[in-house]
Formats: structure tokens, sequence, C-alpha cells
């Protein structure tokens, strides 16, 4: 496996610029940016949440840094919960377990990503294995979250 089929063809469709760093197998965020020797800063994790109602929304913060959820409720004025892992297995049927893209869109979820990614020259994204990341410069990046809301609703975790 490389990339996931429907991230590729989102960023595809979408006239994204993007190429794949290969790294060895990483089980985390974290662990995928000590592999590919990239700052974890700039790696993008994903976090799928649910409201009350159902719906479903895809947190993008840093690899270093833990959602807040208090503060996210508090931004979206809603009460949210994690997804279990189960269901979040069957939404991303075409990614390994663990190894989900921070690319909400591409999987018809609305998405929502820390300040925190703004300004930086490179963002990297999980490929939906645990062997491959998405490199996008910090403009492509901006284009595919301009339509989703951001805030700052994480804290840095220190390793």
């Amino acid at each position: 496996m490389s990339i996931a089929t429907r991230v590729g063809a989102y960023l595809d469709a979408h006239n994204i610029d993007y190429d794949t760093i290969k790294h060895p197998p990483a089980n985390s965020s974290m662990a995928a940016s000590k592999a590919a020797k990239i700052a974890p800063n700039q790696i993008a994790k994903a976090v799928v949440l649910e409201d009350h109602e159902g719906r479903h929304l895809m947190a993008v913060l840093p690899a270093d840094r833990k959602l807040i959820l208090h503060k996210l409720e508090h931004d979206l004025e809603l009460d949210m919960h994690l997804v279990n892992e189960k269901q979040v297995y069957q939404m991303f049927s075409d990614c390994a377990p663990g190894a989900v893209p921070a690319l909400g869109q591409a999987y018809n979820m609305n998405a929502i990503y820390d300040d925190s990614l703004q300004g930086l020259s490179d963002v990297y994204l999980e490929g939906g294995d645990h062997k491959t990341l998405i490199h996008l410069t910090g403009v492509q990046f901006g284009r595919l979250m301009s339509h989703s809301k951001h805030a700052r609703f994480s804290e840095r975790v220190f390793h």
C-alpha cells in the first residue's frame, strides 16, 4: 500500500501538488516523525470526533500536540466525543488501522484544523499506511483547508 485510494483521488481531483515520503514502519504520528526525520510539529494527525447527532468531524493537529476537547467544544458550541476505533476502521477502510490521513474532506467529513498548523512551510500527512507520509507545501495545505474552520484547540506534549 502507499497512499489511500480516496486520498490520492481527492488530491488529484483538486489539483493539489504533493509527493510522498517513505519511512520505516511507524505506528503513530510521533513515531513517523522520528522514522522520517521530520519535525513533529510539521506532521498533521487526525482525531475523529462525533457530536450528539452522529455527525463526524475531523480535528487536525500537529503530532506533538494533544487535543483539548473542551476548547474545541467551546469554539464549536457542540458536545463532541471520540469515535471508537472499530468505527474509525470502518470509516477509513482503505487505510491501515491507525493510519488515518488528516484529510477528512476525502471522506466526506468536515474538518477543523489547529491554528498551530498555519504558516508552516511544509506539512506532512499520514498516507493511509504506516510507511508513507504525504508531503505538501504550506500553500497546498492551506488550499486543502481553505473551506475548513480553524481554532486553537491543542496544547504541546513534551516527549
